[in-house]
């Protein structure tokens, strides 16, 4: 069964019923809840959660427990291969936590990593880099895409 991470916009989207995307996202999670994919998320995930405010807070949040999604604890791994992301200008220095999301994808062996991220994460240059340093350190490389790619996934 295919193991995908979920990273912050996921959630956002999810919520934001006037966003593009929105539909892609609400089918995604219908499928983590019948158990076709398992979703996986992080205390890091779960930490940019926290910062927004009610009732979106919430929300985003019960997301979670509602859908039975896993969430990885806490991995210095972690930032130090978004540090490496930084050093070698792949990611800006801003978007450290963004490093995080896909460090702990490749870290936890997931078949993907789902993000809406497209200025940091799902973009060419960090999709191409990314698989670089991974297959150096030796994790695995998960897939950067969009929701729609993984419902669509046969």
């Amino acid at each position: 069964m295919l193991r995908i991470y979920l990273e912050t916009t996921i959630f956002n989207r999810f919520v934001d019923e006037n966003r593009e995307y929105c539909k892609e996202t609400k089918d995604l999670f219908e499928n983590i809840r019948l158990k076709k994919i398992n979703g996986f998320t992080s205390a890091y995930v779960v930490q940019e959660l926290e910062e927004a405010n009610e009732p979106k807070r919430s929300k985003m949040l019960n997301l979670i427990k509602d859908y039975g999604i896993t969430v990885l604890e806490y991995d210095s791994r972690a930032f130090e291969l978004a540090d490496l992301y930084i050093e070698l200008e792949i990611l800006p220095k801003k978007s450290r936590i963004d490093g995080a999301h896909i460090a702990m994808a490749a870290i936890h062996n997931m078949d993907c990593i789902v993000s809406l991220n497209f200025k940091h994460i799902n973009k060419l240059k960090t999709k191409a880099s990314t698989e670089v340093i991974h297959k150096i350190k030796g994790f695995s490389n998960p897939f950067i895409c969009t929701p729609m790619e993984v419902v669509s996934y046969d």
